[in-house]
């Protein structure tokens, strides 16, 4: 029994070698609640183990960490690998994904959603890493976020979106999502070990159900 599932695994390896990488989805990664998305250019899916090298890579940077709430620096393995044991444990947040491209399967950011206590209200956050900045991939990637959110969970009214004040970029791809400017406030920043200030951006339901096309937002 064990050489036939040894030979069936192999026979199953090697198909799957052949897949293009939306096609080589593992089956955990079909997730009712928080379904594998698929952009023009992005596979965007749960973490996992083959992700922490780049993970960790691409995270070790100032200029990522100091723009997030959450993210420690510096960010070694361990922090990797913790963070992907924590997305397995549904210890973060509601759904976290991995942002890779479609035409390699190369993990290049990450983008999540957190429900609030209202029942009727989540936050979406993102990052991405240096070398995939410019190039329209947050902006893609919070698209297929905000349309999964609102398309399959009836219950939810409206998303948030925080960025830092200096954070031009980040501001530029809430606005091109559609949400609208809400007021300035305070966040902590685990990198910094500090607040800072931060604007709040809310897109409601019947502001999405306009702007679905997205073409308006180009």
């Amino acid at each position: 029994m064990q050489g036939e599932l040894i030979r069936v695994d192999q026979s199953r390896s090697t198909r799957e070698d052949q897949r293009s990488p939306k096609e080589r989805l593992r089956p955990e990664r079909l997730r009712t609640d928080c379904p594998v998305l698929l952009s023009e250019r992005l596979v965007m899916r749960a973490p996992h183990e083959e992700d922490i090298d780049a993970l960790s890579h691409l995270a070790n940077n100032a200029k990522v960490a100091t723009m997030v709430s959450r993210m420690p620096h510096p960010y070694t393995a361990n922090d990797a690998a913790d963070f992907v044991r924590r997305t397995k444990n549904g210890e973060i947040g509601k759904c976290v994904y991995a942002i890779t491209k479609a035409e390699n399967g190369a993990f290049i950011g990450c983008c999540g959603v957190e429900p609030h206590a209202d029942g009727r209200t989540v936050e979406i956050g993102y990052w991405l890493g240096e070398p995939f900045w410019g190039q329209g991939y947050t902006t893609e990637a919070c698209h297929a976020l905000v349309d999964m959110v609102l398309r399959t969970r009836e219950n939810i009214d409206q998303i948030d979106a925080r960025c830092r004040v200096m954070n031009i970029a980040s501001r530029r791809v809430i606005q091109k999502c559609g949400f609208q400017f809400q007021g300035s406030g305070l966040a902590a920043s685990l990198a910094l070990g500090s607040n800072v200030p931060v604007e709040w951006y809310r897109l409601d339901r019947k502001t999405w159900m306009s702007l679905r096309s997205w073409g308006a937002l180009s």
